[in-house]
């Protein structure tokens, strides 16, 4: 199982003022805006800094909702050959999944979540055969 760091999503509320401090204060270059106001995706080196509202992510992988201080901040996001196949094996080895793979439509994307020992919120996806 080869597993490849593609985005660090960070999961925030106010989505416009965070693109233009990424964009206009710190500089990175903007490659995406899925949709303006929602998602957005910046360069930052050999992996993604990825910005997406906070409580849409709760609706694909069951996240507390924005303003909850325990709400997700950051979604670490990997890149496998086989959504499936990778969900098996990991579950396999006692890994506990908190959504089965399932497709995103509109990402263009199968995708299952998970948390690491401390909570946080992993993301395994393959591009949708089209």
């Amino acid at each position: 199982m080869k597993m490849q760091l593609t985005h660090i999503r960070l999961l925030v509320n106010d989505i416009d003022t965070c693109r233009d401090f990424y964009k206009n204060r710190l500089g990175l270059e903007e490659q995406l805006a899925i949709v303006e106001g929602i998602y957005y995706e910046f360069i930052a080196g050999d992996c993604i800094l990825a910005l997406y509202k906070r409580d849409l992510m709760e609706s694909v992988a069951g996240v507390a909702v924005a303003g909850n201080n325990t709400a997700d901040k950051v979604a670490l996001t990997f890149k496998v050959e086989d959504v499936d196949a990778t969900y098996k094996e990991l579950k396999a080895k006692g890994v506990a999944f908190i959504t089965e793979p399932h497709d995103q439509e509109t990402w263009v994307l199968r995708v299952a979540h998970l948390r690491d020992p401390e909570g946080n919120l992993i993301e395994i996806n393959a591009p949708l055969d089209r």
